[in-house]
């Protein structure tokens, strides 16, 4: 049994919670907003995010930082990716020396382009060795209700990867370890893009050959991007890239997906921010990763098209899986 602090409490971060419960562990989550940490407190319920699931009684919550991380043996971050460099200048100096920090983000830094360990190691001056991420084909409803599934846990460390997935193993939930966090970590970025636009490809009204091909030339796509940066091909076809892929373009759960779809109808990039209840962090991680892109000479073309849609350039209508790519051009491309 491990104690573990969870800072997050919304859908993402109260499943994971979950899932270390069920593995046996006792879990703090720290909720920035005081009637969600008291809900979970009093009822064991996270009605905001996870309506109707009742969690363990070894997860308890708190809207104090410091409470909920005193004598953590690990800590796990499952906060908005954009939010993290300031949630980090109140939580570095509070969790305990030594420990594994995990991230359970999947986004980009906007102003920066970098990956979620990146910051963590640069703003929480957490060493590599310490730092793990965890990315797979993980929507949080199907995982709250105990639907099998698995993860990767990733470190330059062996031993922070395996302290990790034998944390967060359970009866429902296998984790997995690998040392390529580049890959792990994009995998997770990047299908979120692809989803987008297989979301707005589908609320367009188009059928299941685009979407395919979207998914298939995304793949090659965001594969091509994360080897540049250092990443496994291994990666890409596993459980953080393809698995990944499938899961949040192909179902509706998927926040990034159903954001494509809204943008798909015709509503704003401004609207869709607006009308969703949680964040789809492919939106926010379009601009970034197409600059990281520029800054290696990646063709990224549909991404740069699902961008084109949020900045109003481009009707949905007009997106398509062979814009910008030559019709001789290698399928492995």
């Amino acid at each position: 049994m491990v104690h573990i602090a969870v800072m997050g409490a919304g859908s993402w971060g109260t499943t994971f919670a979950k899932v270390l419960a069920d593995g046996g562990n006792t879990v703090t989550l720290w909720a920035r907003r005081p009637e969600v940490a008291s809900e979970i407190h009093d009822s064991h319920r996270n009605t905001a995010y996870l309506p109707g699931i009742t969690l363990p009684e070894s997860i308890d919550a708190t809207e104090h930082l410091a409470s909920a991380l005193e004598g953590a043996e690990q800590v796990y971050l499952a906060v908005p990716s954009q939010h993290l460099r300031a949630n980090l200048a109140d939580a570095a100096s509070l969790i305990p020396a030594g420990v594994p920090v995990v991230s359970l983000m999947k986004g980009v830094e906007a102003q920066t382009g970098l990956r979620m360990s990146e910051v963590l190691h640069q703003v929480g001056g957490f060493a590599h060795d310490r730092i793990a991420v965890v990315s797979g084909p993980n929507l949080a409803l199907e995982i709250v209700q105990e639907q099998p599934t698995a993860a990767v846990a990733s470190s330059t460390s062996v031993a922070t990867a395996r302290a990790v997935a034998t944390a967060s193993t359970n009866s429902y939930f296998k984790t997995f370890i690998n040392d390529d966090v580049v890959g792990t970590e994009f995998g997770g970025v990047l299908k979120n893009l692809i989803a987008v636009a297989v979301g707005i490809a589908d609320g367009v009204g188009y059928g299941e050959n685009t979407k395919a091909s979207i998914i298939t030339r995304g793949l090659a796509e965001i594969s091509a991007f994360a080897a540049a940066f250092g990443a496994s091909p291994q990666t890409m076809s596993g459980l953080a890239g393809l698995g990944d892929l499938i899961a949040t373009c192909e179902s509706p759960l998927s926040r990034n997906n159903t954001a494509g779809r809204m943008l798909g109808q015709g509503q704003s990039f401004t609207d869709v921010v607006r009308t969703m209840n949680q964040t789809a962090e492919g939106l926010a991680s379009v601009k970034p990763v197409l600059a990281l892109a520029k800054s290696k000479g990646i063709a990224m073309p549909i991404v740069t098209q699902v961008g084109q849609v949020l900045d109003g350039e481009r009707d949905p209508r007009e997106l398509a899986p062979h814009f910008a790519t030559d019709s001789d051009t290698p399928e492995d491309e």
